[in-house]
């Protein structure tokens, strides 16, 4: 299929770049739908293992087109905005959904829904060059979108949420580590060396206990304690009746490297 953004697989590792440097590399109602099927079809590829989001040029992703998006939603009805909406949190529902690994490597600035796709990824390695503006209320509009209002307190806080979201200020890399926003920062030059090297050890490592593991964070955030705990112990369950843990037991037990299952 042809996409409106780069889309390369190697050995086992999906790179979605953003491709409108121009524009900042700002989506357009095309590319949101795109973006939305790939990450569900991604669900059934056993090509992919892991996935990385970046920009080209000096940008990870501006949001929505101004002229694009913005400008012929205002020309639209309010069944026509909704629609809009759910399209784009559709988009971010299903990268949480997807049970691989997706790392955004943050090349530049990443603002409004740029933002909110960088948050919904598992995680983030940035530039010393990125920024981050969850810029919603600085034009007009909540800054509860895309689910942002439900993944960025889990990030990196309620307080610090709050902050990010009502006042929709840009911060550099440096304050996005200090926040908890981004995992690692590094030098410019070395983001998507550093983003291969996180997705090659992904790759590498027991797929279905990986997707677990996201399935389980995923679970786990609207649950209590002792829900939790069991919930817990019936995915361990699972998993330790599992090839790929006995294929660990076995190496051990040899002195050898195990082999990874079949995913």
């Amino acid at each position: 299929m042809a996409y409106d953004f780069l889309y390369e697989v190697e050995d086992g590792v999906a790179t979605i770049t953003f491709d409108r440097p121009d524009k900042l590399n700002a989506l357009t109602f095309e590319i949101y739908a795109q973006l939305r099927d790939l990450m569900a079809e991604l669900r059934r590829d056993d090509q992919v293992r892991v996935v990385i989001i970046t920009g080209a040029g000096r940008a990870f992703c501006a949001g929505g087109d101004l002229y694009k998006i913005i400008e012929e939603l205002l020309e639209r009805d309010m069944r026509s905005h909704l629609e809009f909406a759910r399209m784009t949190g559709a988009l971010i529902q299903n990268m949480r959904l997807l049970d691989k690994p997706i790392i955004s490597a943050v090349n530049g600035i990443a603002a409004g829904a740029g933002a909110v796709i960088a948050l919904a990824s598992d995680l983030r390695v940035a530039s010393d060059k990125a920024i981050f503006a969850f810029l919603f209320t600085k034009v007009g509009l909540t800054g509860a979108d895309m689910g942002a209002a439900y993944l960025l307190p889990r990030v990196v806080g309620q307080g610090r949420a709050t902050e990010l979201l009502m006042f929709g200020d840009m911060i550099d890399a440096t304050t996005s580590e200090r926040y908890g926003l981004v995992n690692r920062v590094v030098p410019h030059e070395e983001l998507m060396n550093a983003a291969r090297e996180w997705a090659d050890r992904l790759k590498r490592g027991p797929a279905f206990a990986l997707s677990m593991t996201k399935t389980m964070i995923n679970n786990e955030w609207s649950i209590d304690l002792a829900s939790a705990i069991e919930a817990e112990a019936q995915a361990q369950a699972l998993l330790l009746m599992g090839e790929d843990h006995r294929r660990w037991f076995e190496a051990q037990k040899n002195k050898q490297k195990p082999e990874r299952a079949k995913r």
